[in-house]
């Protein structure tokens, strides 16, 4: 049975990195709703009313002893006091409700931040011990995007790979017969859904439809750690294995249809797809070009580290605190740097990923890939990243990629990791309230790819 610890609105790597970790997650995943256990109201109302009260040690009693290891030293009160210092004052709780997730008994109740609404989600084992406690946003905020009308664009349901390990799929065709120019979109780290999902707002869904507007199909697809989480369950897999090799596939699949232009097929990357788009484009030389949104230069093992920093010193802890509070990810960073050839099984690696996948990580450089491949490339940054920073990443890309006639490089100094608007400051508050993705980054796209289309005519 999987035991779940507190996610808090604490580290949003790459808009959602944290998919194998047991602490570091935003993105709520889907509840069924289910009967309200009596017993169950009754111990959840107490833990969190032990929150509410500063009780941290008697709600980490009411926990299995899992969640009370991995919730010790503060972590349970630097969470709880963490929302509210990143998202303003809380101005209600609401009652108590059942819910079903992953077959495991849940008690969620609403917690009210001004305009902001987030579920707090106290998770039962079957001896009604607590193995689990979220926080995360409400389930049921609608979402800023409103579905366009078929006279607009229509959709096609695809399937990418055969029989029970294929991914879903949509393909969404501009109105007439085409053949059109196509992007594939890539996700960011996480299990995200074909529309990257996160909080209220879809990305990829408004790049779809708005990219179709423009007479541009797009491609976009279940991420395989959302579609088959399973494939992972062995501990011995790749950034290939969770992101590459199904983008590849998603390529072959567009050559394959008779209304899509097969010497236009772009791929467009979003963080982590961001970071292996070289990698992708020098797979398959036939790739039209590589668009990279909030691309990772630096490895990833630094950017968890600076990202933590950011997050703590946004809800005002001292550096004391902060240094104590990375101590732990910092001896993960360095295990990560120096991986030995074998690594004794149960070791600690940051994010809770395997050995397999830092080793690939750390043999690869997206900056020297993308300096090899001959396609074309559109780099867009968000101002307001806090997740992949303009000073720390996109500089990176710019001293590379400046001067070089195939690279276009765009910074948007509103916006944030979703190319949504950024608050100033910036933080994981932003993913909670309903937008859509900047139509300028939308025009920008389609103009470069209509530029590359009519350029090879």
């Amino acid at each position: 049975m999987k035991t779940w610890l507190v996610v808090g609105l604490g580290l949003l790597l790459l808009a959602g990195f944290g998919t194998w970790t047991v602490a570091q997650k935003l993105i709520p995943a889907s509840a069924q709703a289910a009967a309200l256990d009596p017993e169950q109201e009754r111990l959840a109302t107490r833990f969190l009313d032990l929150l509410d009260a500063g009780g941290y040690e008697d709600a980490l009693a009411m926990g299995t002893p899992k969640i009370q290891q991995g919730l010790s030293n503060g972590k349970l009160r630097q969470a709880w006091e963490g929302v509210p210092a990143t998202v303003g004052k809380r101005t209600s709780r609401g009652q108590p409700r059942g819910e079903i997730i992953d077959g495991q008994s849940v008690v969620s109740s609403r917690l009210q931040f001004g305009a902001l609404a987030l579920d707090a989600r106290v998770v039962f084992d079957a001896k009604n011990a607590i193995s689990g406690f979220w926080i995360v946003p409400a389930s049921d905020v609608p979402t800023a995007t409103a579905k366009k009308t078929d006279a607009s664009h229509r959709e096609r349901e695809l399937s990418i790979g055969v029989r029970r390990i294929a991914l879903p799929a949509t393909l969404t065709l501009p109105k007439g017969d085409g053949p059109f120019p196509a992007v594939i979109l890539v996700h960011g780290s996480g299990p995200h859904d074909r529309d990257e999902t996160i909080g209220p707002n879809k990305p990829f869904l408004d790049l779809a439809d708005g990219l179709a507007d423009h007479g541009i199909a797009v491609l976009r697809y279940e991420k395989r750690t959302k579609a088959h989480p399973d494939a992972f369950a062995n501990g011995t897999f790749t950034v290939d294995d969770e992101t590459v090799n199904d983008a590849l596939a998603a390529v072959a699949l567009l050559r394959t249809q008779d209304d899509i232009d097969a010497r236009h097929i772009f791929v467009a990357g979003h963080s982590l797809g961001a970071l292996m788009a070289p990698r992708i484009g020098q797979r398959d030389p036939a790739i039209a070009g590589l668009i990279l949104l909030a691309a990772p230069a630096s490895k990833l093992e630094d950017i968890v580290v600076r990202q933590t920093r950011y997050l703590a010193r946004l809800q005002r802890q001292s550096d004391a605190e902060i240094d104590k509070a990375l101590a732990a990810i910092e001896l993960q960073r360095q295990a990560v740097k120096h991986l030995a050839d074998n690594v004794a099984p149960g070791t600690s690696l940051l994010l809770g990923l395997p050995a397999s996948y830092w080793r690939d990580l750390n043999g690869y450089d997206p900056i020297a890939t993308a300096r090899l491949i001959k396609q074309p490339m559109l780099i867009l940054q968000g101002g307001r990243d806090y997740q992949v920073t303009p000073a720390d990443e996109f500089s990176q890309w710019r001293t590379a990629f400046a001067t070089n006639p195939r690279v276009e490089l765009i910074e948007y100094p509103t916006l944030g990791h979703a190319f949504m608007p950024g608050g100033d400051p910036p933080g994981p508050k932003d993913y909670l309230l309903p937008a859509d993705v900047d139509g300028k980054v939308i025009d920008d796209i389609a103009a470069w790819i209509k530029s590359g289309t009519s350029d090879s005519q």
